[in-house]
């Protein structure tokens, strides 16, 4: 699976600082990776309706079981109700025993630098 483009629901008002969060999944068998891959249209969905939510890309290496979120938010409170909302926390929550290992990072950004680097992002997790 290709990298799914940066889609932007809203636009950050000039001059903002947004916030932004990546994260790296690793699943522990290729069964999780597939799992991990039939949820992702759901939330991939329901990200681009999220309030407060200013972008999303997602890397997918399933044969390699790994994951790549980047997401830039109005808030951290408005990405924490995406993760606890009916959109992601079910997912999220059903596909935890499936995980080897997780990573998350945040940082702030210039909402006029979206959409955010991938490069960056990956450097961030390391």
């Amino acid at each position: 699976m290709p990298t799914l483009p940066w889609t932007a629901p809203n636009t950050p008002p000039r001059a903002t600082d947004v916030h932004v969060f990546a994260s790296r999944f690793e699943t522990r068998t290729l069964w999780g990776a597939l799992r991990f891959l039939l949820r992702t249209p759901g939330v991939w969905r329901r990200v681009g309706r999220a309030p407060g939510a200013y972008g999303a890309s997602l890397r997918a290496r399933p044969l390699r079981r790994t994951f790549w979120t980047l997401s830039a938010w109005e808030s951290p409170r408005a990405l924490r109700d995406f993760a606890r909302s009916d959109g992601h926390g079910p997912a999220a929550g059903g596909l935890a025993p499936q995980m080897k290992d997780a990573k998350f990072v945040a940082w702030t950004a210039s909402g006029d630098s979206l959409p955010v680097d991938w490069e960056e992002a990956l450097r961030r997790l390391e």
